[in-house]
């Protein structure tokens, strides 16, 4: 096994508040690497998270409040640091655009390319909101309007320089093919093969300096700046120290990169092209995300249906926030989310069948053998394999579903052996007392097999648990690891007639 492993999340634009997709692409990031960790700790796994700091969307913002771009990036990029850091995201390379190795190794990147690179005269239909240029027949699809931002489509005419990416087809389907790129799902592998057999057309990367001045200069060429995604694309390679830190070949290329489905196009052609043209491998997979749905309507600021990771954090905490996104959102398909959902189960799942569950055979240990907890050892090891395969394929959901599993079979195991009624005979009968230390001990190895299970998911949860039953006697005072909370819904104990 590699000794360095490397994953990578997508960098947002600083333009707008973080929301629930850049969460999901921390979180589910920060699950795997937490297992690459827990499964052999002398792996050193590198995980990158930043901020993407130029183009358009974010000259424009500047300006609306009055800033330059740079103070204007230097005010927003926390935002998202903050919330990587409330996630407590497990992170090592943090990038920002703007940094100033990253300018330099984006112009030797470049330079590099220059042989795929030409310049030529451009007009074409472009969204700001996507940072991205779309033919007429496109255009004509969307009624002249992006579906994504639901803006008309600015026409623009400018002397650009351009990449080949016509030249890189054949090589970038080869890869995938052959799975020297993976992607997943599966689904999402058809689709781009589907575009990449449509034949790739060469594209814009640059922009003119009287368009956009908010960008990184194009090597001598003072009239041109490069095209925000060119820049944001090497972030992944540059921040472990592209060109000129040896070390990044350590872990270059990715084990996984993390996107959301609506930027799969840019890393899953133009990104492999780029890195064909460097002389570079591919990352080995991609694992791309659905979108989180609220109430099955696409979030939207105009709809007021944005939810913010936030304020469900600080309202819920941290692992109620990871819980429902790492096991009720598909790791690699859509989902959806209402707050009442959200509640209903942090009540129902974490609070009654996990929380009650520990709490549950904590006291009996403590009430029944003064917190003595037996022989786990005695007890046979479990089977993981529907876990670890589960992680293996990427499908953190069904992982953590095969924790809760556990709790749900040990919580059914308790209400068949009745640890409660062997008790009462310990007085009488001379074999329950070692029956009732068995029931507990099992009890116990199960609860610390499903806490390692739960550190990638729940690392808070997972370490309390192993603290009550690690060493062999449980500590007081027991704290419940969940409150109830009725904050987004009626309290269903109450009337509310």
């Amino acid at each position: 096994m590699k000794k360095q492993l490397y994953i990578t999340t997508a960098i947002p634009y600083v333009n707008a508040k973080p929301h629930i997709g850049n969460a999901l692409d921390y979180l589910l990031a920060d699950i795997w690497a937490r297992y690459q960790r827990e499964k052999n700790p002398n792996i050193n796994v590198r995980f990158q998270v930043g901020t993407d700091e130029h183009g358009n969307k974010i000259e424009q913002k500047a300006k609306e409040l009055g800033l330059d771009a740079k103070t204007y990036t230097d005010q927003t990029y926390v935002n998202f640091k903050y919330l990587m850091d409330l996630m407590q995201t497990t992170y090592t390379d943090f990038i920002r655009t703007s940094d100033e190795h990253h300018v330099r190794a984006v112009q030797y990147i470049w330079q590099k390319l220059s042989p795929y690179i030409y310049k030529a005269k451009y007009s074409g239909w472009y969204c700001v909101g996507c940072e991205r240029f779309y033919t007429d027949l496109e255009a004509t699809e969307h009624n002249g309007i992006c579906p994504d931002h639901q803006r008309p489509f600015e026409r623009v005419e400018d002397e650009n320089y351009f990449f080949k990416l016509s030249s890189f087809g054949p090589k970038i389907i080869e890869a995938i093919e052959s799975g020297k790129m993976k992607i997943l799902p599966d689904y999402r592998k058809t689709e781009i093969l589907n575009l990449l057999k449509d034949g790739l057309t060469d594209i814009s990367i640059s922009r003119s300096v009287e368009k956009l001045k908010w960008g990184i200069p194009v090597p001598n060429d003072p009239t041109q700046v490069m095209y925000v995604w060119l820049d944001a694309l090497s972030n992944y390679i540059t921040v472990i120290g592209y060109p000129d830190r040896p070390e990044y070949a350590d872990f270059w290329p990715a084990d996984v990169q993390v996107i959301g489905k609506d930027i799969l196009r840019f890393h899953a052609a133009i990104w492999p092209a780029m890195l064909m043209g460097l002389d570079l491998p591919l990352p080995k997979t991609l694992l791309v995300h659905g979108h989180v749905h609220v109430n099955n309507v696409k979030m939207s600021k105009s709809l007021g249906n944005v939810v913010d990771p936030v304020e469900l954090i600080k309202e819920y905490g941290l692992d109620a926030f990871r819980y429902f996104f790492s096991r009720h959102i598909p790791t690699q398909d859509d989902g959806d989310f209402t707050y009442e959902k959200f509640e209903t189960l942090y009540n129902n799942e974490l609070c009654n069948d996990l929380g009650n569950l520990v709490h549950r055979v904590a006291s009996m240990i403590l009430r029944y053998q003064a917190g003595v907890i037996g022989d786990v050892k005695k007890i046979g090891a479990k089977d993981l394999s529907i876990y670890h395969q589960a992680m293996k394929n990427l499908e953190f959901n069904k992982a953590i579903e095969d924790a809760f599993n556990a709790v749900k079979n040990l919580n059914r195991y308790l209400d068949e052996v009745k640890p409660w009624k062997v008790a009462k005979e310990l007085e009488t009968n001379p074999d329950a007392k070692d029956h009732l230390s068995e029931i507990l001990a099992t009890s116990a190895k199960e609860l610390l097999n499903i806490s390692m299970q739960l550190k990638p998911f729940l690392p808070d949860t997972a370490n309390k648990i192993e603290h009550l039953f690690k060493d062999g006697v449980v500590p007081e005072p027991l704290i419940p690891l969940f409150e109830r909370k009725y904050i987004k819904t009626k309290d269903p104990r109450i009337s509310h007639d």
